[in-house]
């Protein structure tokens, strides 16, 4: 009977503080989600009056519900457009949490490691090269034995900060594709499969041989997808690995907005192909304990926060940019 007791004493506690929490809601980009699920973890360890639901649907719809505050904050792989922020009913912050890179992986006998230079990936995503042993391909690789096979191209379906970040690198070293495609979370691609999410990507990879797509690294080393080291702006090839994205990050020039690009980053060791990720914060909350709870949160995130990105394949902010992003964490009103 005593046993009993304690357990629904037991119950009735935990009933008790489950309700009492506060519900904090964010959607948006699917690329920073493990490493978000893992800072939201270790918060309800620090602050068990608060609980935070991530879900990640994308950058196109984490921007769209933030826009239409059905959530208390959104993420985004992407910058917002001026015409998106202008639709805001308040001013609209982005906050870079962490950046990563966008790999490129393919599906080929034996798993080769390919070298690959910007315009030779743009003409394969414009259908321009459509043989993996097209001379581009082979110039680039000597010695290797690529196969007389179709190249299928795989491309995100929805809309995707990592689709925002590989056309921004396209748009950036190939003019053909800037003129005829350009940069967003979603462009009309010109061929290829669809897929949803990095995880419908990398599967239609798995399953299509002589395929090629775009996802990010950590869904490639989940997956044992072989990826390409890309030429940077340098002249060097390089392989996707944090001190790269590291490397292109300490390159980027950061506006007071903390909007930026850092794709073709210039530098002997960084990666070409690289993004930061953001969380989109209202600089005036609507509900001022939420808003508290929200600004603690971040605070915590980008002193304790920071130093779990890089056990999950996520580049840290650099220190003085970590004080930049505090500033403007501080500035949040509520």
């Amino acid at each position: 009977m005593k046993k009993i007791l304690a357990l629904a004493a037991w119950a009735a506690l935990t009933a008790s503080v489950c309700s009492a929490q506060m519900l904090i809601n964010g959607a948006g980009a699917s690329f920073p989600q493990p490493l978000y699920t893992k800072w939201f973890s270790a918060y309800a360890q620090v602050d068990r009056s608060v609980r935070f639901n991530y879900q990640g649907i994308g950058s196109g719809g984490g921007q769209k519900q933030i826009l239409a505050e059905t959530v208390d904050f959104g993420a985004s792989d992407g910058p917002m457009s001026d015409e998106n922020l202008a639709k805001a009913p308040r001013p609209l912050w982005h906050i870079p949490t962490v950046a990563g890179a966008v790999v490129i992986c393919y599906n080929l006998p034996g798993q080769p490691k390919l070298k690959l230079e910007g315009g030779t990936i743009a003409r394969i995503f414009l259908g321009k090269i459509t043989k993996w042993n097209d001379a581009a391909i082979t110039a680039q690789n000597p010695g290797m034995e690529l196969p007389d096979r179709e190249i299928l191209v795989v491309h995100r379906s929805d809309g995707s900060g990592t689709s925002y970040i590989f056309t921004d690198y396209l748009s950036a070293v190939d003019q053909e594709w800037a003129e005829k495609v350009g940069k967003n979370t979603a462009v009309k691609w010109p061929v290829g499969l669809g897929g949803k999410g990095n995880a419908g990507v990398t599967g239609q990879i798995q399953q299509s041989p002589g395929a090629i797509g775009y996802v990010e690294l950590a869904y490639a080393k989940q997956n044992h997808l072989p990826y390409a080291a890309v030429k940077n702006a340098a002249g060097h090839y390089v392989e996707p690995s944090i001190a790269s994205v590291t490397a292109a990050l300490a390159s980027a020039t950061v506006h007071d907005d903390f909007r930026f690009s850092m794709v073709n980053a210039p530098g002997a060791e960084a990666y070409p192909i690289a993004g930061a990720t953001w969380l989109l914060v209202y600089g005036q909350q609507k509900n001022p304990a939420k808003g508290q709870k929200l600004v603690e949160f971040l605070q915590w995130a980008f002193t304790k926060g920071e130093t779990m990105a890089a056990a999950l394949d996520y580049a840290p902010l650099p220190a003085d940019l970590q004080a930049r992003v505090l500033k403007q964490v501080q500035a949040i009103k509520y």
